[in-house]
């Protein structure tokens, strides 16, 4: 396809400018936030906006997802269109929304943060996760090894709490939990490491959002 992306089919220049890699330095905080953003929502920005306070991190990246192995993806709209809109709900100028990942050629969330922690190795990057994504990180592909590799911060999501921390994932990580009150220092600290954070109280997901879409035979995105 002459002048166009393969995989997607967008304009060469859109897909090099969805997929482009945000600035990094020596020595930021950069948090690491991913998943489908189908759609991006309010509470993606809430969640990015209170690690970038509580966590005392310079960025923070949307690591908007070509596909999760998790789910079923036939639905999923074109990368470039869920970028697009992300940036346009994310407007914040500490917060970069990338489709990164579809250039490194990385399936699972530990590949992909073992190429960004390689290619950036003075940068403290941070994984960052509602509560809900704790419940079942034991099935993410080398979970274990994820959290040897960087820090993981969990945000508070409504009625997750206890389930969450009551997790598979959660009690084998539990001598690494760090007091919330030095959720600061978490960016610095040798992983493993993670924190919880309370504050958000956000029942709002894509999920949710997309079933009302659905019901109101709209468009998502």
């Amino acid at each position: 396809m002459s002048g166009a992306d393969l995989m997607t089919g967008a304009p060469a220049s859109v897909f090099r400018d969805v997929t482009r890699l945000p600035p990094v330095a020596r020595g930021l905080r950069i948090g690491l936030y991913g998943g489908s953003f189908n759609p991006a929502h309010a509470t993606h920005r809430a969640v990015s906006l209170l690690a970038l306070k509580r966590l005392g991190l310079d960025r923070v990246w949307w690591l908007v997802t070509p596909g999760n192995p998790l789910k079923d993806n036939r639905q999923l709209p074109p990368l470039e269109k869920r970028v697009a809109f992300a940036r346009s709900l994310a407007r914040h100028p500490r917060i970069d929304v990338t489709g990164v990942e579809a250039v490194l050629g990385t399936r699972y969330t530990y590949e992909t943060v073992a190429k960004l922690v390689s290619r950036a190795p003075d940068a403290h990057f941070v994984w960052i996760m509602g509560a809900d994504n704790l419940t079942h990180f034991h099935r993410w592909q080398r979970w274990r090894a994820l959290a040897d590799i960087l820090p993981i911060a969990v945000v508070d999501r409504m009625g997750e709490s206890l389930s969450a921390t009551a997790s598979r994932a959660a009690r084998a990580l539990g001598p690494y939990r760090v007091e919330e009150s030095d959720a600061a220092l978490l960016p610095l600290l040798q992983p493993p490491a993670w924190v919880f954070l309370h504050g958000l109280k956000s029942p709002m997901s894509s999920t949710g959002i997309r079933a009302g879409m659905a019901r109101a035979g709209g468009d998502v995105g």
